[in-house]
């Protein structure tokens, strides 16, 4: 019989701490989506448009927003991550923002690259290793004429789809041939 007596008053300490619980747990995730201010939130998703935009060529851009006129979002969204390589969150994101805030094509300015002289490059006392891997591809350079800063010259020019100044920078500061300086570049360009 006390079992019985019990067992009414345990059900409703159970039921109030479920409730309090579920109460908690609403109140911090509440909380927690207050921590930006509208103003700033779309802000910065004019910007994400602003710098996602500015990744596409003029073909991509069109065939994005075509694609977001037509309400084909997942194809837009695939476009963009096949467009720049970045990943599926960070495509769904920058679609997104684009498609709030509607961005005009510019066109990106050329890459300038920096005349050099016609003397001999530099060399360094030391052995500089630059190494490039693609799948099961793997390719390396190393050369005492090279450092960080002519590398780096060297990945932005292949990325930004200069790829035959980067080979030929390439093989001005190494001892390798212009067509190792193509395969190797052609590991960078992703």
């Amino acid at each position: 019989m006390k079992m019985e007596s019990l067992a009414v008053p345990v059900l409703i300490l159970l039921a109030v701490v479920t409730g309090v619980i579920l109460a908690y747990r609403a109140f911090r995730t509440r909380k927690s989506t207050r921590g930006t201010a509208p103003a700033q939130a779309a802000a910065s998703s004019q910007e994400l448009a602003r710098a996602a935009a500015g990744r596409l060529s003029e073909d991509q851009h069109r065939r994005l927003y075509a694609l977001i006129a037509q309400g084909q979002a997942m194809a837009a969204i695939k476009l963009y991550y096949e467009a720049t390589g970045e990943g599926l969150r960070a495509s769904r994101d920058a679609v997104g923002a684009m498609a709030a805030h509607p961005q005009p094509y510019r066109a990106q300015e050329p890459v300038q690259v920096p005349e050099e002289d016609d003397d001999e490059p530099e060399r360094f006392p030391y052995r500089y290793r630059a190494i490039a891997s693609k799948g099961d591809v793997t390719r390396e350079v190393s050369s005492n004429m090279l450092n960080d800063e002519i590398f780096g010259r060297i990945r932005t020019l292949a990325r930004s789809g200069e790829t035959e100044a980067a080979a030929t920078a390439l093989t001005r500061h190494s001892d390798i041939s212009l067509k190792q300086a193509r395969e190797f570049i052609a590991l960078l360009d992703d």
